[in-house]
């Protein structure tokens, strides 16, 4: 089956565009994205062997093994698939993600998935002892990377898989009968909340920072010279670094108030930071792209660059909102998250439907999606304030509702972002020739209907009653 679904939400203060092409989700227009760890770009399948894939259509062979990727910043990742039926892209560029974000997020197995990257290769390096744990006498690299594949796709698709090498399929016998569910990672590196807000003259947060890496530096806004917003601790001390557990907050001067906001909407001024360091990304993160290549997860990483940002926004008087965007795979669509600290209500309409958040009150709307549905929306209030969120739902492997429809090559040959079915890298994913055509075609422009205006309605009379 083809994987091809595409939707803009389109009313009233939300405004969608046509997205064209396989490697874009949106255009690059000031789209306000909440990073969070590491952001690479997918280099190829690097080391690997074979493994065969029994579905009702027959048997189809296919590569498995470790992908490499190219940290934006410095630093290098190996990753295994965890969504075997959707080709890989070559120079996809990929974000770490919670697994609440993926088709991890609902897999019971997922901490299964975690037990053998932390407990084979490339965390085990040691090959003769690997083998001799798995009772199969010997393992180059690639019978290692194949196994250990296998194995993760035994318990990310539920696919009847094995591999080809008979001591690749002992070492994937013996992980998936001893694999022990683990605890999702922390992320390298996140801030939370992504927003915050209030009036000028005071602190506005606390925003926290979690990583593991040992310090962070704190980068502040890029117009704090003219604004004068510093980024500080409780106690209103400017801050250039900070750890895992420090808390962080936006000193917002009096005369940086902006436009008043008025009852309907919320405006004033905003502002951003970063923090940025220098950690390996934590075994077991998930990895996203919203091109639809293939779904990552981490295996090993050097010491690599990450970062992380949030915003805050501010007026004197009025309605003053935070709004923050996250998947949420659990209920199939993308939760928008709206917190209000000023005096009066905020209004915002979304998919045709107006909420309305209180004065000092918080709420989260859950945007109902298809599978692989595009999404383009913008959050606008008075005064100028605009939030645009856009990306792509990729929530399930094509294991779950779809047989296997592969092609076989001698040799993978990674994709080229939007590229022809002769790019797509059917070896080392399983994909289809049809899903290297359409991935590389614009994709259509379509109005959700009713039925999702019933849903959100519903949900809206629920939560006033």
């Amino acid at each position: 089956m083809v994987r091809l679904a595409a939707a803009a939400l389109v009313s009233g203060l939300v405004a969608a565009a046509a997205l064209t092409g396989a490697g874009r989700a949106a255009a690059d227009d000031g789209t306000a994205r909440s990073q969070s760890g590491a952001t690479a770009t997918m280099n190829g399948l690097k080391t690997y062997g074979e493994a065969v894939v029994h579905g009702d259509g027959g048997d189809e062979q296919v590569a498995a093994g470790l992908f490499e990727m190219s940290v934006d910043g410095g630093g290098t990742l190996q990753t295994y698939c965890v969504d075997l039926h959707n080709p890989a892209q070559r120079d996809a560029k990929y974000q770490e993600t919670a697994w609440s974000g993926t088709s991890l997020g609902a897999n019971k197995n997922a901490g299964d998935i975690r037990w053998i990257l932390q407990n084979s290769y490339p965390q085990v390096n040691d090959l003769a002892a690997l083998a001799r744990k798995a009772g199969a006498g010997s393992l180059t690299e690639q019978d290692a990377a194949a196994g250990t594949q296998v194995a993760i796709w035994r318990f990310s698709d539920g696919a009847d898989v094995d591999a080809v090498d008979p001591q690749a399929e002992k070492l994937a016998d013996y992980l998936e009968k001893n694999a022990r569910g683990q605890n999702e990672p922390q992320a390298s590196l996140a801030l939370s909340p992504p927003a915050v807000s209030g009036r000028p003259g005071g602190l506005l947060g606390p925003v926290t920072v979690h990583t593991n890496a040992r310090t962070v530096t704190v980068v502040p806004p890029s117009d704090a010279a003219l604004s004068g917003v510093r980024i500080t601790d409780k106690a209103g001390r400017p801050l250039t670094t900070a750890q895992d557990g420090s808390e962080l907050y936006f000193k917002v001067p009096d005369d940086a108030a902006g436009d008043t906001a008025h009852a309907s909407g919320g405006g004033g001024a905003s502002a951003e930071l970063t923090v940025q360091a220098s950690t390996t990304v934590p075994v077991g993160r998930a990895f996203t792209s919203e091109s639809r290549s293939q779904t990552q997860i981490l295996a090993g990483s050097s010491e690599s660059t990450v970062a992380a940002t949030a915003n805050a926004t501010w007026a004197e008087r009025g309605a003053i909102p935070a709004l923050s965007a996250e998947k949420n795979c659990a209920r199939s669509g993308v939760d928008i998250t709206a917190s209000n600290t000023g005096d009066k209500p905020f209004t915002f309409e979304l998919v045709s439907t107006e909420y309305t958040i209180p004065a000092a009150a918080s709420r989260t709307v859950t945007v109902p999606l298809q599978e692989d549905q595009v999404y383009d929306f913008t959050i606008t209030g008075a005064n100028g304030l605009e939030r645009r969120f856009t990306g792509v739902l990729d929530c399930k492997t094509q294991g779950a509702d779809a047989g296997l429809a592969t092609q076989t090559l001698s040799e993978p040959s990674p994709a080229s972002v939007g590229g022809t079915a002769s790019d797509v890298n059917l070896a080392a994913t399983g994909g289809d020739s049809a899903t290297g055509v359409i991935t590389g075609v614009a994709i259509g422009l379509v109005v959700i209907g009713g039925a999702v205006l019933v849903i959100l309605r519903q949900r809206e009379n629920q939560q006033t009653d």
